[in-house]
C-alpha cells in the first residue's frame, strides 16, 4: 500500500480546484493576476494552460467589479471561484458580497442562486503591511446568507474547498497566508468534508476549546503543555 499523498496547502487548494474544474465545466475562477501568473500565493498555477483564458480569467484591479461579474456569472448557471489577491482588498466590493451575493436567494423568493466561492489569503504574514494583513471574518460574519469557511491543514483545506465549490451557497473561504507552506497529508478526489460539522482534533475530558485558522496550533502547543502539567 503506498503513502498518503503529501502536499504543501497551496498545493493542496491548487488541487481542489484543479479536480472540481475537471469534474464540473460551469467551474471558473477569476481575480487579479490568478491567470498566467497562477495566483498571489500559487493556488491556481498554470490552470490557464489547460483550462484556458476564459475559465481561468484574470481581471483588471477593480474588486466591485469582478465580484459582482462573478455574482452575475453564478445568478446565470456556472459555479466561479472568485480570488481575492487579500481578503483586506475585498472591503472595495463589500456592496456586492452583502447586498447582492448573500441577500440574491431571499430576494429574488428562491429564483436564484449564487453558487460562488470567494477566497484569498488574510491574516497577518512576513513583510506584509497593514492593510494586507486583515482578517475580516467579524465583518462578514453579519451578512445573511453568506457562508463563511476557514482552513487549517493541506487536508481540511482541500477537503472543504471540493464541498464550498459543490455547495449551492454563496461561501467566503479563508485562507491564513503563514498557512500556505504547512505540509501534510490529503485525500483523494472524493474525499469532501462537510461545512457544517467542526473537525475534532484531540478527545478529552476537562475542557472544550473552539478555535480556527492557524490559531488551531497555537491551541495544540497549549495542550501538549497542559498535558505535561
Amino acid at each position: 500500500r503506498s503513502a498518503p499523498k503529501q502536499l504543501m496547502m497551496w498545493e493542496a487548494l491548487r488541487e481542489a480546484v484543479d479536480e472540481e474544474m475537471e469534474r464540473d465545466p460551469t467551474v471558473c475562477v477569476m481575480g487579479e493576476d490568478v491567470g498566467h501568473y497562477g495566483g498571489s500565493y500559487k493556488v491556481t498555477y498554470d490552470l490557464y494552460k489547460k483550462y484556458g483564458d476564459m475559465r481561468v480569467l484574470d481581471t483588471p484591479i477593480c474588486e466591485n467589479g469582478f465580484m459582482g461579474m462573478g455574482v452575475g456569472a453564478a445568478m446565470t448557471g456556472l459555479r466561479p471561484i472568485v480570488e481575492g489577491m487579500n481578503m483586506g482588498f475585498l472591503l472595495l466590493a463589500f456592496n456586492q458580497i452583502s447586498n447582492n451575493c448573500g441577500m440574491l436567494h431571499y430576494t429574488s423568493g428562491g429564483q436564484y442562486k449564487t453558487p460562488v466561492v470567494i477566497r484569498g489569503p488574510g491574516g497577518v504574514g512576513r513583510q506584509l503591511g497593514a492593510e494586507h494583513s486583515q482578517r475580516l471574518e467579524s465583518y462578514f460574519q453579519s451578512i445573511p446568507g453568506v457562508q463563511l469557511v476557514a482552513v487549517s491543514t493541506a487536508k481540511n483545506a482541500k477537503a472543504l474547498l471540493k464541498a464550498a465549490i459543490r455547495s449551492d451557497n454563496p461561501i467566503i473561504f479563508f485562507e491564513h497566508v503563514l498557512l500556505y507552506n504547512v505540509k501534510g497529508e490529503v485525500g483523494g478526489p472524493d474525499d469532501v468534508q462537510c461545512l457544517e460539522r467542526a473537525e475534532l482534533v484531540r478527545e478529552g475530558t476537562d475542557v472544550t476549546i473552539f478555535t480556527y485558522s492557524r490559531m488551531r496550533y497555537v491551541v495544540m502547543q497549549a495542550v501538549e503543555e497542559l498535558v505535561k502539567k
